[in-house]
């Protein structure tokens, strides 16, 4: 299965509408989804700064701000190698 990462942080409701237009295809596409708050980890938070919020996968990103459902489905139909 694979594993995505939806970098973000609270209070930002743009993070709240990815993570809620994620929740079809989640449903419908049967991956992992992994909530990280990018304030809890300096490195993190320098790299992402106002960027957020980012879906990844692995090193890969995929996109930010808002979701890119043909991205998504790019990515999980023709994932490659893990990134």
């Amino acid at each position: 299965m694979i594993r995505l990462t939806l970098y973000g942080r609270p209070g930002c409701h743009l993070c709240d509408d990815m993570l809620a237009a994620l929740a079809p295809h989640q449903a419908s596409l049967g991956f992992a989804l992994d909530e990280v708050d990018v304030d809890t980890d300096p490195a993190l938070a320098a790299r992402y700064g106002v960027l957020i919020p980012v879906l990844a996968w692995g090193s890969r990103e995929i996109c930010h701000y808002r979701l890119d459902a043909e991205a998504l489905l790019k990515t999980l139909r023709n994932p490659g190698e893990d990134g």
